[in-house]
C-alpha cells in the first residue's frame, strides 16, 4: 500500500512568518501534497486554516499539540474540534525523562491519560520520537521500548524515523517491530548527525525504499518534516516531494 504524502507545516514556519500562513499553504497544496500536519497558525486561527485546508483539499493528517490535560485541556480540545482531526500527536517531552524507568513511567501516564481524554473527544493520541527515545538505554533496550511496557495499546507512535536512525538504531526494524502502532511515519534525511542542517529527502544518508516498505502494511501516513535545512526550505519540500512521489514511495496529487 503506497500511503499519501502529507506535510508537517512547523517545516515551513519561517516562510509563513515572512510571507504569511494563506500563501505558504497555498504553496504546499500547488506542490502536490495531499495533506498537512498541523503546529502552529501564525497570523490566523485554527477556524479559518480549516476553511482554507478544505478549500485547497488538504486533509488534515493530524495535530502536533500538547497533552490535553491540566490547564490547557479545554484549549486543546477547542483546536482538534477546530480542525475536525482525529489524531493529536505529542510532539516532544524533555530527554531527561527518558533516561530511566521512572522518568519513562512518567511520560507514559501523561500520553495514556491524554488518550483517554481523546477518546471521549472523537480522537486518539500519539507520540513523536526524537534521538533520545532511541539512543537512551534502560536494561539493554532503547527508551523507546520501555514505553511499550506502560503505553495503553491505543497509544500510537509516530516514528520520526531519521531521528531513530540518528539515535542508533536501524529505522527500517523499528517501523517493521512497531507495526500497526505506528501508523504514521515522519520522514526527514540528513547527514545523520546530531545539530547538523538537514537536506531534502533523498539527498542524505537515508535507506527510504527499506524504512518505507518496512511500514507499507500498516502506514496511513507519509509526512514530510524538515526541522532545519542548509538549503531554501520550500525548495526542499517541493524536491522532498517529488523524490518520494516519482520513486512510487508515497502519494501525491501530481
Amino acid at each position: 500500500m503506497i500511503a499519501p504524502i502529507a506535510l508537517q507545516l512547523y517545516s515551513v514556519r519561517e516562510a509563513m512568518n515572512a510571507q504569511g500562513f494563506e500563501k505558504t499553504v497555498r504553496q504546499v497544496a500547488d506542490i502536490g501534497y495531499c495533506g498537512v500536519e498541523a503546529a502552529g497558525f501564525p497570523g490566523t486561527t485554527p477556524e479559518l486554516a480549516f476553511k482554507l485546508f478544505n478549500e485547497l483539499g488538504l486533509e488534515v493528517t493530524s495535530a502536533h499539540s500538547s497533552a490535553p490535560v491540566g490547564e490547557n485541556k479545554n484549549e486543546i480540545l477547542d483546536l482538534m474540534a477546530a480542525l475536525e482531526c482525529k489524531r493529536l500527536v505529542v510532539p516532544y517531552q524533555p530527554k531527561e525523562l527518558f533516561a530511566n524507568r521512572d522518568g519513562i513511567q512518567k511520560v507514559c501516564a501523561i500520553l495514556n491519560e491524554a488518550n483517554e481524554v481523546g477518546k471521549v473527544h472523537g480522537f486518539n493520541v500519539g507520540y513523536h520520537n526524537h534521538w533520545w527515545e532511541a539512543e537512551y538505554r534502560i536494561d539493554g533496550k532503547p527508551a523507546y521500548q520501555i514505553m511499550l511496557d506502560y503505553l495503553d495499546k491505543e497509544v500510537f507512535f509516530q516514528v520520526d524515523t531519521y531521528w531513530m536512525q540518528v539515535g542508533g538504531l536501524n529505522a527500517a526494524d523499528v517501523v517493521r517491530k512497531l507495526g500497526n502502532r505506528a501508523p504514521m511515519l515522519h520522514i526527514k534525511d540528513g547527514p545523520g548527525l546530531k545539530e547538523q542542517p538537514m537536506t531534502a529527502v533523498g539527498k542524505g544518508v537515508m535507506d527510504w525504499k527499506t524504512v518505507i516498505n518496512a511500514g507499507s502494511e500498516f502506514t496511513d501516513s507519509v509526512i514530510v518534516e524538515l526541522d532545519s535545512c542548509a538549503t531554501d526550505m520550500l525548495q526542499a519540500v517541493t524536491e522532498s516531494y517529488q523524490y518520494l512521489v516519482v520513486n512510487h514511495l508515497a502519494l501525491g496529487k501530481k
